[in-house]
Formats: C-alpha cells, structure tokens, sequence
C-alpha cells in the first residue's frame, strides 16, 4: 500500500460511518463500549508508534515540552469555547443545531488529519499507524453526530464533509512537512500526542461515562488496545 492510498483510509472510513448511522441506531450502553474500545486504539496508536517515533527523532526537550504544552492549551481553550457554544444552543430548546458540537468536532478532525500528515511525513510506518487509529474512532465518529436535528442523510452529508476535511489535512499536513526538519516534525507530533490524549480523555471516556457503565466496559478498553497492538506486533507494521 502506498502512502497516498493509505491517506485515504481515514476519509473512507468516515464516510462509511455516516452511512452505517443512517441503518444503525446503538443504544446508549454499546455506544459506551465502542467509545472504550476506540479509546483504547487511539492509546495503542500513541503507545506504540507515536511516542517511540518522537524518541527516535532526538529532538531537542524544550522544543516537545513547549509543543506538548501548547496543544494541551489549544484543547482547553477548544474546550470551553465549544462549552460556550453548547450553553447557548440549550438555550433554544432541544431541536435547536448544536453549533458547538459540529464545530468542535469539524476542529478535532482537521488537527486529526493534519497530526495524520505529520505521521507520514516523518517516515516508516508512523503515518500509518496514525491513520488505522484513528479511523476506527471516524468510523464511529457519525453514531455520535446523530441528534433531534441531525438525523438520516443528514448525517451522511456531515460525514462526508468530515471526511473531505480530515483528507484535506492529512494532504496538506504531509505536503507542509515533506521535508522539513526532524524537530520541526517531532513538535508537530508532540502537540499532536496532548490532541489525541484530549480526545480519549475529554471526549471518548467522558462522553461514554454519562450513562451508568457495566464492569466489562474497562475489557473494552484493554481490548481495544490489545487488538491494535497485537495487529502491529504480527504484521511487523
């Protein structure tokens, strides 16, 4: 598989979940166990590939502490303004657009791909990784997007959008980065690696912990992990 094929792994599995939205309605307790086990992926992607592939690079200390901290204030401030916006929408009432929820996830996908493109523009099989980890969280991405006001098609069209825009900035992260210096690429990775500790953090646990979860939800988690990890050990990926 080239690198440009594998580019596309994230976009066509965002569009396949709007449309697995539009003839699939989980209730509330399986939504809970794949937001575990998608949690648990995005984890082995940072575990074993991410991490390891910042240490490989040598960059200087500073320059990954100082990128690790500025992507952990781009999330909180992230944070409280989609907050923001989610408190005016309850404001309208039930079947208003939840603004908030749409542009916070439109963000969180765009530094997604982008933090995808840094991958493949670091080189050996970072790219890569990134890409299948991440998609199985866009997979599920539209189960989430399903509202009083988002239903249907509806979601399709609002998937597919996703899904131009995490290929967009995978393109454009990879083009931006071909070439550029291992520190440069390193900080990029390392604001990436506090992006994607927000998304499993603040968004897959805590979305998945509103309903009263059973024991078996943690398996979930170790077994999202345990999957990616084991399919990385066996394929030498």
């Amino acid at each position: 598989m080239t690198p440009l094929m594998a580019m596309f792994i994230p976009a066509l599995v965002a569009s396949l979940g709007g449309l697995l939205a539009v003839y699939w309605s989980p209730s509330h307790q399986t939504r809970s166990l794949i937001q575990h086990f998608a949690a648990g992926v995005v984890l082995a992607a940072l575990a074993v590939e991410v991490l390891p592939e910042i240490g490989r690079e040598h960059a200087p200390a500073w320059i990954l502490i100082a990128s690790f901290t500025f992507g952990g204030l781009m999330m909180y401030i992230m944070k409280l303004w989609s907050m923001r916006l989610e408190e005016k929408t309850e404001h309208l009432g039930d079947n208003a657009f939840n603004y908030g929820l749409i542009a916070a996830t439109f963000i969180d996908v765009a530094v997604d791909g982008f933090i995808i493109g840094a991958g493949f523009a670091a080189g050996g099989n970072t790219g890569l990784i990134l890409a299948l980890g991440l998609s199985v969280e866009l997979l599920f991405l539209g189960l989430s997007l399903v509202s009083n006001t988002i239903k249907g098609w509806r979601v399709v069209f609002m998937s597919v959008a996703l899904a131009g825009v995490v290929l967009t900035c995978t393109l454009l992260g990879n083009y931006l980065l071909s070439g550029a210096s291992s520190s440069l690429i390193s900080g990029i990775l390392a604001f990436g690696v506090a992006a994607l500790l927000y998304l499993v953090t603040d968004e897959l646990l805590v979305e998945a912990h509103t309903i009263e979860e059973k024991p078996s939800s943690t398996l979930w988690l170790f077994s999202g992990f345990l999957v990616f990890w084991s399919i990385q050990l066996f394929s030498g990926v």
